[in-house]
């Protein structure tokens, strides 16, 4: 790992981790996957981008996205007026992408589009998942023990929970567009 912690092997998997939540490759790499068409599709922010706003401290997780100003941006290489303009348009399209999006884009873990679509058919917003019990959750077709247990663990973390507050300051819809 680019931050030097031992990797993790999970007792039911096969692949190993890097499990800081700090480590600056995973930071970039969640901060890119959040941005990819397959998530919230910030056309502009690749993983190079990502990488050089994360270096310069302009971002550090997936809500600094919103926060994002022309004046940080011009001056960086390979941005001038138009190319800021350009990206600040396209993540304020995003804000609009819907639950699904949102639910890929987080980096819930066993949480892919398949599963994201299932969530946002049985719950009308974040809000409504995030209060779903684990039985209520099992309920849903294509949702098990694992992808329940996932959920929960990530809306149990206070980091993930405070991101989701500011991305709902900043106007990024939570509601489902499956409802």
């Amino acid at each position: 790992p680019a931050c030097g912690a031992r990797l993790v092997r999970l007792p039911t998997e096969s692949d190993t981790y890097c499990v800081n939540l700090d480590c600056p490759a995973q930071q970039v790499q969640r901060i890119a996957h959040f941005a990819s068409r397959g998530a919230m599709d910030i056309e502009g922010l690749g993983e190079q981008r990502v990488e050089l706003f994360v270096q310069k401290g302009l971002l550090c997780d997936v809500a600094d996205i919103y926060e994002l100003r022309r004046e940080a941006l011009v001056g960086l290489e390979g941005f001038g007026e138009v190319s800021a303009a350009n990206l600040l348009g396209a993540i304020e399209v995003s804000r609009g992408r819907g639950l699904t999006r949102l639910l890929v884009g987080l980096s819930i873990r066993h949480v892919g589009p398949t599963v994201a679509q299932a969530l946002s058919r049985r719950f009308a917003d974040l809000d409504a998942l995030i209060g779903a019990s684990a039985d209520e959750l099992g309920e849903i077709e294509g949702i098990g023990p694992v992808i329940a247990r996932s959920l929960e663990t990530f809306f149990d973390a206070p980091q993930n929970l405070s991101v989701i507050e500011r991305l709902r300051a900043l106007g990024v819809d939570l509601a489902s567009d499956l409802y």
